[in-house]
């Protein structure tokens, strides 16, 4: 029953990705405003905005809280995670956001959330699906149903390919389809470099 529940889900999921596919598109140019909400008791404690790359060129900002509230401001079309100083952090959700140009409402708690741009409202989906996918194939592998598990998760990994396809060109579709390459190389006892099904961990012939 769960895992019909789960799979229905994730059609609705795919139908809302399909419908706003052809928004506005992102472009390079323009300022992404971060304004966030966070519980008061983290007063004058520090916030950051954690790109989630190495590229130098992209450097960590950070923030003081004040009256619960934050804001970021920047002009990097990224992906990026939002995290409180790490003395802090027990308790509080790190979200990730995509830094896109537009105004993104953020909420930071036990459960955190984005909104406010096209590829927010997705990337919102996307993690509530993930987090439902979570509790699930854990409840099941806890219960010894291994098959079952195994079966949701991939249901979760062709999910979130098809969430990346349906959308635009942009960071959010980068990050979505690098998640679950549908294949993966692999060097054998004979030295051989052979290429494998990600679901299914068979050798693909060539």
């Amino acid at each position: 029953m769960k895992k019909i529940l789960l799979l229905s889900i994730m059609a609705v999921v795919a139908i809302s990705f399909t419908a706003c596919r052809d928004k506005a598109a992102v472009t390079a140019s323009g300022v992404c405003r971060i304004h966030g909400t966070i519980p008061k008791k983290y007063n004058d404690k520090q916030i950051f905005l954690v790109p989630l790359t190495n590229d130098s060129r992209w450097n960590v900002d950070s923030v003081y809280i004040k009256d619960g509230t934050f804001e970021f401001e920047s002009d990097t079309l990224m992906m990026a995670k939002i995290l409180v100083d790490y003395h802090f952090r027990f308790g509080l959700q790190p979200l990730l956001v995509v830094v896109e140009p537009g105004d993104v409402t953020v909420v930071i708690d036990s459960i955190s959330s984005a909104s406010g741009t096209v590829q927010n409202d997705s990337l919102d989906k996307w993690k509530k699906l993930t987090e439902l996918h979570n509790m699930e194939v854990s409840f099941l592998r806890q219960s010894g149903k291994e098959a079952e598990a195994d079966s949701v998760h991939l249901a979760y990994k062709q999910m979130t390919r098809h969430m990346a396809d349906n959308m635009k060109e942009g960071t959010l579709h980068e990050f979505l389809k690098d998640l679950y390459p549908l294949t993966y190389k692999k060097k054998l006892p004979d030295g051989r470099i052979v290429t494998m099904n990600a679901d299914t961990n068979e050798e693909i012939s060539e």
